[in-house]
C-alpha cells in the first residue's frame, strides 16, 4: 500500500482538528420529539403517559402527538438556547387493551429513574393518575393532566362524592405537598355542564344513569345526578357495570323506563360504543338521546355510530372549544398536517407541555437552577423538578384551550365545559361538531 495514501492536506487537518475539539465540548446532533435534529449542549426530557394503542388509541394518540409536537417546536426555535428538548413517550395500556393503572404507575417509576426527565404530561384516565399521583408526589417530579376530571384527586369536596372515607387526597399527596396540575375541569363542573345543557337547553326531564365503575365515569354519573335533580330532573335509575360485550338486558330494562335521555359515564372503550351500537336494537331506545363525558368525546365513538343510526349523541370536553380561540387554529392546521386529525386532548397535551417548557425556561434563566447532565443524576435531579414544580404552580398561559393558571390544588381556575355533538360527516375532522361552551360557575 502507497504511503501517499495517508497523506493529508494542512486545510483537512484542521478541520478534523476543529470537528474533534467540538465533540469534546459536548456539540453534536440529539433526536429530538417529533424527529427533528437540534444542536444542544444539554439535554431536557419531557415524559408523557397516555394509552396509545388498542381500544383507546382514538384517544391517548393524539394526546402523545399534542406532547411530540409542542416539543419538537420548541426545539425548531431555539427555545432555550443550549439546551435540546427529548420526548419520552410512554403507553399505559395493559393486558386487556385498555387504559391500566399498573402499567402507568410502572411508567411513570420508569420516568422518575431517568434524571433528565424534568416532568410528565398525562396520564389520560383518571384512574391512572391515582396510581401515579403518590409516586410522583413522593419522587418529587411534576405531573401535569390535560384530562383527569375525578374531584377526589385533589380534594374533599363534594362531600358527596368525595367526602368522609370517600377521601383520597392523604394518600394520593403523601408529602402534603403539591406535584399533580390539571388543565381539565373537574367533574363537578363538567356534569353540572352536562346536566345543564340536557335540562335546560334539550329539555330532556327523566334521565336513566349508566357508569363503567372506574373512578372516572363513576365520579361524571354521581356530579351529573346531583346537577341533574337539583335543575328539576328525574333520574330513573343509576347502575354501575363494567365494561360488557352486551349490555341488551340492561337497555332492555331501561326501556321499560321510558327515559328521555340515557347517560353514560365512561370512556369509548368501557362502553360507550358498544351501548350506543346496542340502544338501535333495543325497542323504544332506537331515536332516545344519548350522551356521555369527554373519555368518549373521540373519533373511534363517531365513526362506529354514524353508520348505526338512532338518536343523538353529546358529548363534552372540559375547557373552552379551539375553534373560540383564534391561537389554537395555527396550531390546529400544523398539527394535522403532521399528525393527521387531533382529539379531544390534543390541544390540552399541547398546552400542558408548554406550560411546562416555560417552567423548566423559567428555572434555568431566572431561578439559575442546574439541570441534571445524565440520566443519573438523581440528586440534581430531585432539585431541578422540585423548581419546574414550584414554577409552575405561580405560571399563566394562554393557549390553545384558553386561560390557564392554577389553584391552591393545583387544579385549573377554567371552568369552561364545551358541548359537542356528533356531525353529519363522520370522518370529517374528530367527527363531533361544537354546539356550545358552558361555565356551570357563571350559570
Amino acid at each position: 500500500m502507497s504511503r501517499h495514501r495517508f497523506r493529508l492536506w494542512p486545510a483537512t487537518v484542521m478541520s478534523v482538528l476543529i470537528l474533534l475539539v467540538l465533540a469534546g465540548c459536548g456539540a453534536g446532533t440529539n433526536t429530538t420529539g417529533g424527529g427533528n435534529q437540534q444542536q444542544g449542549n444539554i439535554t431536557i426530557e419531557i415524559g408523557s403517559d397516555f394509552p396509545t394503542t388498542a381500544s383507546d388509541a382514538s384517544s391517548g394518540k393524539p394526546a402523545e402527538d399534542g406532547v411530540d409536537y409542542a416539543v419538537s417546536q420548541a426545539n425548531a426555535s431555539n427555545f432555550l438556547p443550549g439546551y435540546t428538548f427529548v420526548h419520552i413517550a410512554k403507553d399505559d395500556v395493559g393486558p386487556s387493551g385498555v387504559h391500566d393503572s399498573t402499567v402507568g404507575q410502572n411508567n411513570v417509576n420508569d420516568l422518575i429513574g431517568d434524571a433528565r426527565v424534568a416532568g410528565i404530561i398525562g396520564p389520560l384516565n383518571s384512574n391512572v393518575g391515582q396510581a401515579e399521583m403518590p409516586v410522583a408526589n413522593e419522587a418529587p417530579i411534576a405531573l401535569i393532566s390535560p384530562s383527569n376530571t375525578n374531584d377526589c384527586m385533589t380534594q374533599n369536596t363534594p362531600a358527596y362524592e368525595c367526602g368522609g372515607a370517600n377521601s383520597k387526597v392523604s394518600s394520593l399527596r403523601p408529602t402534603g405537598k403539591v406535584t399533580y396540575f390539571r388543565t381539565a375541569a373537574m367533574d363537578q363542573y363538567q356534569g353540572a355542564a352536562l346536566a345543564s345543557y340536557a335540562y335546560k337547553t334539550k329539555g330532556y326531564k327523566t334521565v336513566y344513569v349508566i357508569d363503567d365503575t372506574e373512578a372516572y365515569g363513576a365520579g361524571l354519573a354521581t356530579n351529573f345526578i346531583n346537577f341533574f335533580k337539583q335543575y328539576g330532573g328525574t333520574v330513573l335509575g343509576h347502575d354501575s357495570i363494567q365494561s360488557s360485550a352486551s349490555y341488551e338486558s340492561e337497555l332492555t330494562k331501561i326501556a321499560a323506563k321510558k327515559p328521555d335521555l340515557i347517560f353514560f359515564g365512561g370512556n369509548d372503550s368501557t362502553g360507550g360504543i358498544t351501548i350506543r351500537q346496542q340502544m338501535v336494537h333495543v325497542s323504544g331506545l332506537a331515536n332516545t338521546p344519548f350522551m356521555l363525558g369527554d373519555g368518549a368525546k373521540t373519533s373511534a365513538l363517531a365513526k362506529a355510530i354514524k353508520p348505526v343510526g338512532g338518536g343523538p349523541v353529546y358529548a363534552s370536553v372540559p375547557g373552552t372549544d379551539p375553534s373560540q380561540i383564534p391561537a389554537a387554529q395555527t396550531f390546529q392546521t400544523n398539527y394535522v398536517k403532521k399528525y393527521g386529525n387531533t382529539g379531544a386532548y390534543s390541544y390540552g397535551a399541547y398546552d400542558d407541555t408548554e406550560i411546562l417548557l416555560q417552567a423548566i425556561k423559567e428555572v434555568v434563566t431566572q431561578k439559575k437552577a442546574t439541570a441534571p447532565t445524565s440520566s443519573g443524576d438523581s440528586a440534581t435531579a430531585k432539585t431541578f423538578r422540585q423548581a419546574v414544580i414550584d414554577a409552575i404552580q405561580t405560571i399563566k398561559y394562554d393557549g390553545t384551550t384558553g386561560p390557564q393558571s392554577f389553584d391552591q390544588n393545583g387544579d385549573t381556575t377554567n371552568k369552561t365545559v364545551s358541548i359537542y355533538t356528533l356531525g353529519s360527516n363522520a370522518s370529517a375532522g374528530d367527527g363531533w361538531q361544537f354546539l356550545a361552551g358552558v361555565d356551570p360557575t357563571k350559570s
